[in-house]
């Protein structure tokens, strides 16, 4: 683990896991086969919520993870005893993404640990309700958009020059993007912003030969909203007015990032997979 030369704010997002009741599940919940043998991930956000499910997915089908997350050492070390105990290697990297100067070192630290990136998970990302746009300060804003798409940036410029062909970088986008959220004003905009990021993307990069997709989750129950990133009023009926009619848990998401990551996906790229309990969007 990676101290922060750098002082971190956070409004107590995305919170921990440890203390959630009900816990997310983040079991696997099929038999490994393989799919990421040898490869190596950066996953960030993966101390807790579905970085975490994708971590103890992507080290059941062969990868070892370098596992980013910004204040939580107990849930890090859990994700990192998790990977570890599918018997592959794990290393946690306390940092901010939204500083290009930390997703410089997180690539270092991964290449210096394990030799090699085949796969970023861009999961990372924070929201804070408001009923008002007014309401919604500069700090805030800057903020959101710093953590949510500049780190998408930082984090693919820093590694880009260690991909080969074959690698896949999967981005985690919302179902916010497509239709809406009346409280989540500036995290429903980085999500519109880091969809086209990842059609753009795609475009550049495949002619090297690397895929870029992402997955648009519906509610899903992570520490982020119960711990701020949700209003009491919506948490009373969290993902209740979804089809299925409740929220989605982490190890329900993993799947898709793990499609997306090898290569039973390898004719997709400016895709987004849309695990969300059965709302019909478009794109």
């Amino acid at each position: 683990m990676t101290d922060n030369a750098e002082m971190i704010h956070e409004d107590g997002l995305p919170g921990h896991e440890s203390q959630l009741e009900p816990k997310p599940e983040w079991q696997p919940r099929y038999s490994g086969s393989g799919r990421l043998a040898g490869k190596v991930a950066i996953i960030t956000g993966a101390d807790s919520g579905i970085g975490r499910a994708v971590a103890a997915l992507y080290a059941r089908e062969g990868a070892d993870i370098a596992i980013v997350y910004i204040l939580e050492d107990d849930d890090a070390a859990e994700t990192k005893r998790i990977v570890e105990s599918e018997g592959r290697r794990a290393i946690t990297i306390k940092a901010d993404v939204g500083s290009r100067k930390m997703c410089s070192r997180i690539v270092e630290e991964t290449l210096t640990a394990f030799g090699k990136v085949d796969i970023l998970v861009n999961n990372a990302g924070e929201q804070h309700p408001d009923k008002e746009i007014t309401d919604i300060t500069e700090e805030q804003l800057l903020r959101t958009f710093q953590t949510n798409i500049f780190g998408m940036f930082y984090m693919v410029q820093a590694v880009r020059p260690h991909l080969k062909s074959g690698a896949a970088i999967v981005n985690c986008t919302s179902v916010t993007m497509y239709k809406g959220s009346r409280e989540l004003l500036d995290y429903s905009s980085t999500k519109g912003a880091i969809t086209a990021f990842t059609r753009s993307l795609s475009e550049n990069l495949i002619e090297h030969g690397i895929r870029v997709n992402a997955v648009a989750p519906g509610p899903i129950w992570t520490p982020l909203n119960p711990c701020g990133g949700a209003s009491e009023e919506k948490l009373a009926t969290f993902g209740e007015d979804t089809p299925i009619g409740r929220p989605g848990q982490p190890n329900e998401v993993a799947p898709s990032f793990l499609f997306l990551a090898c290569e039973d996906a390898s004719y997709m790229t400016g895709q987004v997979l849309h695990p969300n309990g059965g709302i019909i969007v478009n794109g």
